[in-house]
């Protein structure tokens, strides 16, 4: 595979920092977060680890922020967008405050769509283009007290398969990631505030409570979705669009 310009959103910690840190050694890669303490720090780590990566703050909800990528993509390309960037808020929905709701809907679905928009006209002139959408299991599954997450994730894949649709002409992909809960340092956090809320075991969290829904119990690794990024972003997968790829450990087969 020849040398791709990856630009990756959220990638200042966990799965995109992980995904950064898989293509570094191959490919020219951008990291970008809206806190700039945060992707800083994130670019001196992976250069501790012998991955050189560009860093660049970045708002998913900023017009000015966008107009850069727009200006980025079309004088110096980008030939690989990752949609990463999240966040998180659970409340039933008639406790969830209405600028909460809003701006999970903002950051997880206008954004991505916002930036795929900003990158298009660039590939479409260079016939090549992949675009690689971080959902989640629940992009295909609902839990409770999570309306705008789901929401969000559920949407992902509306926008990809009409975007496939609208550059089937081109040499452009668009595809959207489906983990169950990923090892991360955010999940790990979450394992040990509810051991301590619960006065239960950490091992009873995992399995009881976060790997409930998972058959295989386990987690999924940050480097399956950087290893299935990777395939995404090579000659095999060409022809695979508009696709929900799920690493869910049997989740939705339920």
């Amino acid at each position: 595979m020849k040398p791709m310009r990856v630009f990756i959103t959220g990638a200042s910690s966990g799965i995109g920092k992980g995904i950064a840190q898989h293509l570094a050694p191959d490919h020219e890669v951008i990291i970008s977060d809206c806190s700039a303490a945060a992707i800083k720090q994130a670019q001196q780590d992976l250069k501790r680890q012998g991955c050189h990566v560009e860093a660049q703050v970045f708002d998913v909800c900023d017009a000015t922020d966008l107009a850069q990528l727009r200006k980025m993509a079309d004088e110096n390309r980008i030939d690989v967008l990752i949609n990463n960037a999240g966040i998180q808020y659970v409340k039933p929905l008639e406790e969830f405050p209405p600028e909460k709701w809003q701006q999970l809907i903002n950051v997880m679905l206008v954004g991505p769509a916002m930036t795929t928009r900003a990158v298009l006209p660039a590939m479409k002139a260079n016939n090549f283009g992949r675009i690689i959408n971080i959902g989640s299991v629940h992009s295909l599954v609902a839990s409770a007290y999570k309306s705008a997450y789901v929401a969000a994730k559920h949407g992902l894949l509306g926008l990809a398969k009409t975007v496939a649709l609208e550059v089937a002409a081109a040499n452009i992909t668009i595809n959207t990631l489906c983990p169950g809960y990923v090892d991360t340092d955010m999940v790990r956090d979450q394992i040990k505030q509810q051991a301590e809320a619960h006065q239960i075991p950490e091992s009873t969290v995992i399995n009881d409570i976060m790997l409930k829904s998972m058959p295989k119990k386990e987690f999924i690794e940050i480097s399956e979705l950087a290893g299935t990024v990777a395939f995404l972003m090579g000659p095999y997968a060409k022809n695979i669009t508009a696709q929900a790829i799920t690493l869910d450990g049997g989740w939705t087969a339920r």
